[in-house]
């Protein structure tokens, strides 16, 4: 009896010992502290065959936040993110590719290459790079923010509220003298803490984001109205009129459910006024919702883990708030000489069907001034593949000025010159290693034979210029990713 008790105790110990450590950590469920975490499910697009899907098509993505809530996941809790939470286009969007800024009339441009596939042999690897025009932010018209606020009782931790406060008076102290901010807070109701504060008044405004507190439910959809009307009543013609929503995304009073948030917002975003959703927290982020969200709501979705990502969003990339161009749709016709079959890597919850391309009354994304937009297709070579001048493929893009209704057209075709992917450029280095990242975290069977190790050494010969370290600290979550 002693030594089944004996047993028993050092049984319990271990599993809790596992536990503590990560060590039951799989593919659908993650560490006790984050069972509530809630996200949508991702598919990964198939391989398609050219003969009977000639055409791709689908809206840009410029969200971030996947990148930084799986870093979240390798950096604090030191084990490896569900699958669900990696979006591998948000991985490689993370970053600025540098393109080239050489525009002449329209507010955006596309650039490709095509080099062999790295981690699979045999196969090609076709990019797809689009950049904003961007901006001087001390000439700019002025911009009307309306800082939407969740205080309800889930923000009490130091890694919701109180980031969220921080971050808020990192863009204050970058506003104009001409620009307008509001606060709107929302718990078990809605209140407007500030109403249309002209920016030079920096000292009350950041009185009023200190004085927040929080307590009650989450009445997020009233919040929501709100803040779109306090918005358009200071609209600012030509300028940038924004709702800035923080919250851990726990709706739950009112219109609560993720259908009915959408519809919501979907109706609001015919005000001209835009959204930037940002997650905070752990343990009840319902990250499916804000995603979508921003995706529906003419906006843009971040994950805010650290006051690093803080000073990236609110500063180092707040030119990102001005839209270059809104309702981004990319179609790619492929050549059936050239290409037997191609895969598109990530934006599997953004794919558009072939008719939604020229009608301009559907929804798409958008990209900000001077971002840039990365997609990657895998390619299977035909067996004719090689033809001379033969494009592999043409890339039609579609997208409205943020006034526009309606769309421009922009083509490039880009051409399979056997380039070695070794000889390739910086930003199809840097894109695809962000790519194989996400592949290999999600355990992908598309991954091929690239693993971390081989990631990081590809990273070793990107050169692109890193100011603020993003690129470097990448190559650190790759090698804690492989320890993991």
């Amino acid at each position: 009896m002693k030594k089944l008790l004996s047993l028993l105790i050092i049984t319990l110990f271990f599993v809790i010992s596992c536990e503590d450590q990560g060590m039951f950590y799989n593919d659908s469920s993650y560490p006790e502290p984050f069972s509530g975490d809630q996200y949508n499910e991702v598919t990964e697009n198939p391989f398609l065959d050219v003969t009977e899907f000639p055409i791709s098509t689908f809206s840009i993505d410029a969200d971030g936040g996947s990148y930084s809530n799986v870093r979240r996941f390798l950096q604090q809790e030191a084990v490896l993110p569900p699958v669900n939470a990696v979006r591998t286009e948000e991985i490689i969007n993370y970053f600025d590719m540098n393109y080239d800024d050489d525009f002449s009339t329209s507010p955006i441009t596309i650039n490709g290459e095509i080099t062999s596939c790295p981690w699979t042999n045999g196969h090609k690897l076709a990019r797809i790079g689009i950049k904003g025009k961007d901006i001087d932010l001390t000439t700019v018209a002025g911009s009307n923010y309306v800082f939407l606020i969740d205080v309800s009782g889930s923000m009490s931790s130091p890694d919701k509220l109180g980031l969220l406060k921080s971050g808020f008076k990192f863009l204050v102290d970058e506003l104009n003298d001409d620009d307008i901010v509001s606060i709107v807070t929302y718990a078990g109701a809605d209140r407007v803490v500030l109403d249309g504060a002209p920016g030079s008044d920096k000292i009350r405004i950041k009185q009023a984001i200190d004085d927040l507190g929080f307590g009650g439910g989450t009445a997020g959809a009233r919040g929501i109205v709100t803040a779109y009307e306090i918005a358009q009543s200071y609209y600012i013609n030509n300028g940038n009129n924004r709702v800035i929503l923080g919250t851990d995304g726990d709706f739950n009073i009112g219109v609560s459910d993720q259908e009915g948030l959408i519809e919501l917002i979907e109706d609001k975003k015919e005000s001209g006024v835009f959204l930037t959703a940002l997650g905070v927290g752990r343990g009840n982020l319902n990250e499916g919702t804000l995603e979508q969200l921003a995706n529906k709501g003419n906006g843009t979705y971040e994950y805010i883990d650290k006051t690093e990502q803080l000073l990236k969003v609110f500063v180092h990339e707040r030119n990102k708030f001005f839209t270059a161009a809104q309702d981004v749709k990319i179609q790619v016709e492929f050549s059936p000489t050239e290409v037997q079959s191609y895969r598109l890597i990530g934006y599997a919850n953004r794919l558009l069907q072939d008719d939604q391309f020229e009608d301009d009354e559907d929804d798409a994304g958008e990209i900000g001034r001077g971002q840039s937009i990365t997609a990657f297709y895998e390619i299977v070579p035909a067996s004719t593949a090689g033809s001379a001048n033969q494009p592999s493929l043409k890339v039609n893009l579609r997208y409205k000025e943020p006034v526009n209704s309606t769309s421009n057209l922009l083509v490039e075709e880009l051409l399979d010159a056997n380039l070695d992917f070794n000889a390739s450029s910086s930003q199809q280095k840097l894109g695809a290693a962000a790519a194989s990242f996400g592949m290999n975290l999600r355990s992908s069977s598309y991954k091929g034979s690239f693993n971390y190790g081989d990631i990081e050494q590809v990273l070793q010969s990107v050169q692109l210029s890193d100011p603020h370290g993003y690129i470097q600290e990448f190559k650190e979550l790759v090698q804690l990713a492989d320890r993991l």
